[in-house]
């Protein structure tokens, strides 16, 4: 009879030692981590950029909130009505190029994203002067339809100061596609991170050093959009973009008209589409506590609104890896891709609003001390929260933007 052999082990091992269901959990997981990190390669940059870009009118609001109650509300009306409703414009023009800019790169005719920037430039910047009227004449427009005078005033004398603001928007929206269309989102983060740095230092200078008021800190928000604009505009032009950008051209005015109406329609959409987010704050406007109702309602409006540049980035990121998938003949990949990124989202969403709802009024203090504002957001924090959680999906699944905060003006009324 044959001796065993002492040196054998007792228990025989089996691959790695774990089970079946073991070995494909860590696959799973490993292509979790694998689709994670491409996203947030995507979605890094996004969401930095938008945080940062939206932050420079945060800080702008949260210096005038510790103003006073009534210079919060006129910022809030002007910024969020006639500033807010004429970006939306803009906005939506400048998304044709955002189509023109991905269909030129993706067939190689790297020469015409230049000449599209440029052509967008010229149109965007003809509709911001025929929309300059609507800052000049803000506050008699206010008074006409019933606004009380001195919240029109101070409203007014605010949109004068947003006008530099106005025109920035004209140049930077058609620079920043420029650059996205060329996968470049670290270069449009970058200068949106320096001019949000740069805002806080001019800011507090200006309105604590100084002793400009409201005034400095629109001034510094002026400065600080120009800043992101002359980097982006000196990135383009400097040589980081050899192929795309070869110069101003005259090309630029070819099938002008066409551009236009391609332009004016997106919009006129875009518009449309948040109308009655804008005419919210107008309305509030018509309480008897006009002046809390606004700043409560515009505080919570702002606390959404950046919270809602976190979506926003997931819902760009997951078009992106949606259409790498689907391109490389992988809809099981798209499919992932998708599941990951609303998961993600979710998760985040589900962060913010236990921070929300822990914190309650505390999160308005950014704003102000104002007692009684701080009671009124305290009324609100509840829809705020729930809000912030369906905004965490709502975009990744829908494909649109994520839904503004419709909010119930009547815990707002109850304040006196």
């Amino acid at each position: 009879m044959e001796e065993p052999d002492a040196r054998a082990p007792l228990l025989q091992p089996r691959g790695d030692g774990l089970t079946a269901k073991g070995r494909a959990r860590r696959a799973a997981l490993v292509e979790w981590w694998v689709e994670s990190k491409k996203l947030w390669e995507i979605v890094g940059p996004a969401i930095l950029q938008r945080i940062a870009l939206y932050g420079i009118n945060v800080v702008s609001q949260a210096f005038i909130g510790h103003i006073g109650d009534l210079e919060l509300a006129a910022f809030s009306i002007a910024a969020t009505v006639v500033a807010g409703f004429n970006f939306g414009f803009l906005l939506g023009m400048a998304s044709a190029l955002e189509t023109l800019c991905g269909q030129a790169f993706g067939a190689k005719k790297h020469h015409m994203l230049g000449v599209y920037l440029q052509r967008s430039w010229i149109v965007l910047l003809l509709f911001a002067a025929a929309l300059t009227p609507t800052y000049i004449f803000m506050e008699d427009l206010l008074l006409l339809i019933g606004q009380s005078p001195e919240l029109s005033r101070l409203a007014g004398q605010m949109s004068i100061w947003l006008l530099p603001q106005h025109f920035a928007m004209a140049m930077l929206l058609p620079l920043t596609r420029f650059l996205q269309s060329q996968l470049k989102n670290w270069v449009t983060a970058y200068t949106a991170g320096a001019g949000l740095a740069l805002h806080v230092a001019v800011t507090y200078l200006l309105v604590h050093v100084v002793h400009l008021g409201f005034v400095g800190a629109v001034i510094a928000a002026d400065m600080s959009w120009w800043l992101v604009v002359l980097g982006q505009f000196l990135y383009v032009v400097g040589g980081g973009c050899p192929l795309s950008w070869k110069g101003f051209s005259m090309e630029a005015f070819a099938d002008f008209w066409e551009f236009i109406k391609l332009s004016s329609a997106s919009g006129v959409m875009l518009c449309l589409e948040n109308w009655y987010y804008r005419l919210l704050v107008l309305l509030t406007g018509y309480l008897p506590n006009a002046e809390i109702a606004v700043d409560a309602l515009s505080i919570c409006q702002t606390i959404n609104g950046w919270e809602m540049m976190i979506p926003f980035g997931f819902l760009a990121a997951t078009g992106v890896r949606v259409a790498n998938e689907l391109g490389a003949g992988s809809g099981k990949g798209a499919r992932f891709a998708i599941i990951v990124s609303i998961t993600t989202s979710v998760v985040i969403g589900l962060v913010f609003w236990c921070l929300i709802l822990y914190f309650d009024d505390k999160i308005a203090l950014l704003f102000t001390t104002s007692r009684v504002v701080l009671d009124a957001v305290h009324k609100l924090s509840v829809l705020l929260a729930f809000t912030i959680l369906l905004n965490s999906v709502q975009p990744v699944l829908s494909g649109k933007p994520p839904l503004n905060l419709s909010v119930s003006m009547d815990p707002i009324r109850d304040v006196s």
